[in-house]
C-alpha cells in the first residue's frame, strides 16, 4: 500500500507577507492590484471571511472587502521561499512532485518503518521552523484522496483518510469538492442527479464515458478510491514565457510591439540566464472579448537571442492581429526548450500554426 502525503501551504503568498510585516496581522490582505485589472493571486483568512478568492477580480474584492490592505510586490520572494520549502521536503524523500509554487505530492511508501501521518507532522514542524510558516496536510494511499484531504481542515491541518474510511468518505463527499471537477462540469454532474461520490459511484464506466469522454474512466475509478497514477518528481521546463494584461485595451500595433518588446527582452534573458534555446516563439493574444488566439513561428535552429525573438512576435503580430481588434493582453513563450548549443533539427521549416 502506497503512502502519499500533499502538502498545500496556507494562503501562501498573503502568509509571507504579513510573516515580513507584522503589522498585517489579522488584517484582510489581498495579493492583487488595482492599478491595472488584476486579479487576487491569493488572500489572507481575514479577506476570505468577506468572500473574496483567487481568480476574483480585485476591483470585486475591493467591492466585498473595503478595508482589503492590497499588496503587489512581485513573485521573486515568494519564488525564494517555495524554494526553501520544496528543499524541506526533498529532504524527508526524493519523490516529490510539485503541483505549484506551494504544494506537493510526497511519495513516502519507501520509509515503511515510519507512519505517514508522524512523517507529515514533521514535515509541517521543518517548513514551520525554516520559514515560520503554517501549512496544511493531507495523507492516504493515492493522490486523489490525499489532495483532497489537505483542503478539509486549513489552515495548518492534517487530515488523514484510510483504505478502510475511503469509501465511506467519498460516498458522501460533494461532487464539487472531488479533485479536478470545476463549476461547469459539477453543474452538468448535478443536472444529471450526481451531487455525491454516493450518486456518481452508481454510475457505470460505459455510462461516464459516454457522457464526460476520457474523463468518464478517471470518475468511475476516483468514487471508488483507485487512483494508479505515481508521484512523478519534478519534470525538466518545457516553455519560458511571459505576458501582461493592460489597464486600458490596446488598439495600436505600435502600443502593442512596444509592449512585445519588452516581454521579448524578458524571455531572451531568462533563455541566456538558463542556457536553453527555443525551437519555437509563441505570441498570446487575448481581445477585450476576451477570445485567445496564439500564433507560433518555429525554427530550424534553436534561438535564443532578443533579435531573433521579438522579429518573430512582430512578424506574428503583423499577420494575424485582426485589425481594428482591441488587445486586452499580450504574451510571448518560448517553447521546446534545448541545451545552449544543442542544433534542432526535429522539424522543417514550418511558419505558423495553432
Amino acid at each position: 500500500m502506497r503512502k502519499i502525503i500533499h502538502i498545500d501551504m496556507d494562503a501562501f503568498f498573503a502568509a509571507v507577507e504579513v510573516r515580513d510585516n507584522p503589522k498585517l496581522l489579522g488584517k484582510p490582505v489581498i495579493i492583487g492590484s488595482l492599478k491595472r485589472r488584476g486579479v487576487v493571486s491569493t488572500c489572507s483568512y481575514e479577506a476570505r471571511a468577506f468572500g473574496v478568492h483567487s481568480a476574483m477580480s480585485c476591483i470585486r474584492a475591493k467591492k466585498l472587502c473595503p478595508n482589503a490592505i492590497f499588496i503587489d510586490t512581485g513573485f521573486d520572494k515568494y519564488r525564494e521561499v517555495s524554494a526553501e520549502i520544496m528543499d524541506v521536503f526533498r529532504s524527508f524523500t526524493p519523490l516529490v512532485e510539485p503541483l505549484s509554487i506551494d504544494e506537493a505530492f510526497l511519495d513516502v511508501s519507501f520509509l515503511g518503518d515510519k507512519s505517514a501521518t508522524y512523517l507529515a507532522k514533521e514535515i509541517k514542524n521543518a517548513i514551520q521552523r525554516k520559514t515560520k510558516l503554517t501549512a496544511s496536510a493531507g495523507v492516504s494511499y493515492n493522490k486523489f484522496l490525499a489532495k483532497i484531504a489537505s483542503g478539509m481542515n486549513k489552515p495548518d491541518g492534517l487530515t488523514v483518510i484510510t483504505p478502510e474510511d475511503a469509501e465511506e468518505f467519498l460516498a458522501e463527499l460533494p461532487i464539487e469538492k472531488f479533485f479536478g471537477i470545476g463549476k461547469v462540469l459539477a453543474k452538468k454532474m448535478k443536472s444529471m442527479g450526481i451531487y455525491t461520490g454516493g450518486d456518481l459511484c452508481r454510475w457505470q464506466m460505459n455510462d461516464l464515458t459516454r457522457q464526460f469522454g476520457k474523463s468518464g474512466v478517471f470518475l468511475y475509478h476516483v468514487a471508488r478510491g483507485v487512483d494508479e497514477r505515481l508521484v512523478v518528481p519534478a519534470r525538466e521546463q518545457k516553455s519560458i514565457g511571459r505576458e501582461i494584461t493592460f489597464a486600458q485595451d490596446l488598439w495600436t500595433i505600435g502600443k502593442m510591439e512596444f509592449e512585445l518588446k519588452k516581454l521579448s527582452y524578458m524571455v531572451a534573458e531568462k533563455l541566456q540566464r538558463k542556457k536553453r534555446t527555443a525551437k519555437s516563439i509563441t505570441l498570446k493574444i487575448k481581445y477585450a472579448d476576451f477570445r485567445i488566439a496564439t500564433r507560433t513561428k518555429t525554427f530550424f535552429v534553436g534561438v535564443d537571442d532578443f533579435d531573433q525573438i521579438f522579429g518573430a512576435i512582430v512578424e506574428l503580430l503583423r499577420l494575424h492581429w485582426e485589425r481594428g481588434k482591441s488587445v486586452r493582453l499580450l504574451g510571448v513563450s518560448a517553447g521546446g526548450l534545448n541545451v545552449l548549443g544543442e542544433r534542432v533539427y526535429s522539424q522543417i521549416y514550418l511558419p505558423f500554426f495553432v
